[in-house]
């Protein structure tokens, strides 16, 4: 059980004890400055208002009857009716003791789908699906931990009226004699050679369109040249996926395509209950609690006058088939902020059709846009879009570079070892410490620098502990002694290591990984006061001193390492 829920516990027992109402709650928090102590109490205004009494004298009745003597060594009321809790030292060495980073406490496991990635198959993979893919990943990761099942969803969009020109240029040059595999090499030199054609040349276009209708009607040949571009432009994804270190495989994809066979007769079904009505030989949903500011309710088409399904009608399928299908409790659907009002569409359309239960949470974490210096979307020098693949080499190629000046005594194997993990890791964790709402910058010399809250220094601040424990000759894996706070600095380190969990918590319930980075910034710097301050391995300190510091750097280093896994980032023990 973490401090937080200590206290939580305590003086929610206590409140209750005293009478106050059963929904008040303590409100525990890290304190914000170091005078008010290591942890606060920031419920009591609230409960002094709905029992109606002075904040202030509450606060005195709850601290006098509440029972802290073995967590805290002062606890204060403060201002209005704030309580300060100043924690005991020999209580906090015990909570290390007994804190066990890789089995955490969450209550009870919910279902949790996560919508992410989704790249349009149609193209390579570029630097647009890198948010979604790397945040949508972090969050499964955390949720796993946490203990909760985690059921990943790659969306992937595989359907639609591209693939028509895709398989007609694919046809064109086979009849040639050219080979699939050699035409779709680069996917996107062949799309880019489809749309050429389709745009100039019309008897291409026409047949382009007329395979559109035999895909969707299930023409054989058709859907065995749709399926093979799939199997490419899958592999490829995949690919990029391994060598990102993201989680997502092949059994994950549940693409536009898998819902096709649902989606006549969910349309069928909204219409007969009303929901769906025709408006100009189209259906489409009218939502009356996403109206204008005029009184228009939004209107959400689902089919087309000519018979087509959109988007949204996709979506609404997979939306019942996650509530009702796969169980879920929470569906994350981490899609860029331009889609926002599609996203509120489907919510209300979900719930509206009864396609999801009101105890299901439907959420949209939307995320800003990856910005040049310039502060344009980050683009090639040519104006094109810059492909994942070409942004993964890149960023090991600048790594390689910086570990062979900072350690020239490293052999060629190990800098490219090491700067795989660097590179990748530079890139992951510039985007994920920024607040995913935002939009960033993306600077190739901060982002791999070795100073500052970088995914870089964090691997760095890693091997530091693990020098350490290779100069002791004591295997740094497991190693646990009693641990002895006697001063600030270690005070604050194990404070530090054992907030990990309670932060984790905060990150899974507002899907914010840049939370986690802040942290893990916070514990290296925690760390590093305390290397400085606090000797190990001179011969002028104790046994027992060495042996407590040593179970010290043992904790941080673990945690760092489960910290930079769950952003999907390597650790490595030499830089």
């Amino acid at each position: 059980m973490s401090i937080k829920n200590i206290f939580e516990k305590r003086l929610s027992t206590t409140m209750i004890g005293l009478g106050l109402p059963p929904e008040t709650s303590p409100l525990i928090r890290l304190s914000v400055r170091p005078e008010f102590g290591d942890y606060q109490a920031n419920g009591v205004m609230r409960a002094a208002k709905l029992a109606g009494e002075n904040p202030r004298q509450l606060a005195k009745k709850i601290l006098a009857a509440a029972d802290l003597s073995d967590l805290v060594d002062l606890a204060e009321v403060a201002g209005p009716g704030f309580i300060n809790f100043h924690l005991n030292k020999v209580f906090i060495a015990r909570q290390l003791a007994e804190n066990d980073v890789k089995k955490p406490s969450n209550g009870v496991p919910k279902t949790v789908v996560i919508d992410y990635s989704g790249p349009n198959l149609a193209k390579e993979m570029h630097v647009g699906h890198l948010r979604s893919t790397i945040i949508g990943d972090c969050i499964a990761r955390i949720h796993e931990y946490l203990g909760n099942k985690v059921i990943r969803q790659n969306h992937m969009g595989d359907w639609g009226t591209q693939f028509g020109m895709l398989i007609a240029e694919l046809e064109y040059h086979t009849i040639s004699g050219e080979t699939d595999e050699f035409l779709l090499d680069d996917l996107e030199k062949f799309y880019q050679r489809a749309k050429t054609r389709f745009d100039s040349d019309s008897a291409f276009a026409d047949q382009a369109r007329k395979y559109v209708v035999r895909l969707q009607a299930g023409d054989q040949h058709c859907i065995r040249l749709w399926q093979h571009f799939i199997d490419v432009s899958v592999q490829h994804n995949l690919n990029i996926y391994q060598r990102l270190n993201v989680s997502l495989k092949k059994e994950d994809i549940k693409a536009e395509s898998s819902y096709n066979h649902q989606l006549e007769e969910l349309v069928s079904r909204l219409s007969r209950s009303g929901i769906a009505v025709n408006d100009q030989g189209a259906k489409v949903i009218f939502l009356d609690d996403l109206s204008d500011k005029n009184g228009r309710a939004s209107a959400m088409i689902i089919r087309k006058s000519d018979g087509g399904y959109l988007y949204a009608t996709t979506d609404l399928a997979a939306l019942e088939h996650r509530a009702k299908v796969l169980k879920a409790d929470r569906i994350l659907y981490f899609i860029d902020a331009r889609q926002a009002l599609h996203m509120k569409q489907v919510f209300s359309a979900g719930k509206l059709a009864a396609l999801v239960s009101d105890e299901v949470s439907l959420e949209h974490h939307s995320f800003g846009t990856m910005m040049a210096e310039d502060g344009k979307p980050f683009k090639t020098r040519t104006g094109g879009t810059v492909k994942l693949e070409n942004l993964i080499d890149e960023a090991i190629e600048r790594a390689a570079d910086l570990i062979a000046i900072k350690n020239p005594k490293l052999n060629e194997n190990e800098i490219l070892k090491i700067s795989k993990k660097v590179g990748i890791g530079a890139i992951k964790y510039a985007d994920l410490s920024k607040h995913r709402s935002t939009d960033y910058v993306f600077n190739w010399d901060l982002m791999l620098s070795l100073n500052g809250n970088t995914g870089p220094y964090l691997q760095y601040a890693y091997t530091r502990i693990c020098s350490i424990f290779k100069r002791a000759k004591v295997d740094m894996t497991n190693y646990s002694e009693e641990v002895i706070v006697n001063n600030d600095e270690e005070k604050n380190l194990c404070l530090k290591i054992l907030q990990f969990n309670e932060v984790l918590e905060q990150v899974a319930q507002d899907s914010l990984p840049h939370l986690l980075c802040n942290y893990l910034y916070e514990l290296a710097g925690a760390f590093m006061s305390f290397y400085e301050k606090c000797p190990i391995l001179k011969s002028t300190v104790a046994v027992e001193t060495c042996q407590s510091r040593l179970t010290l750097c043992s904790k941080t280093g673990e945690t760092i390492c489960t910290g930079l896994d769950l952003l999907g980032i390597e650790i490595t023990e030499k830089m």
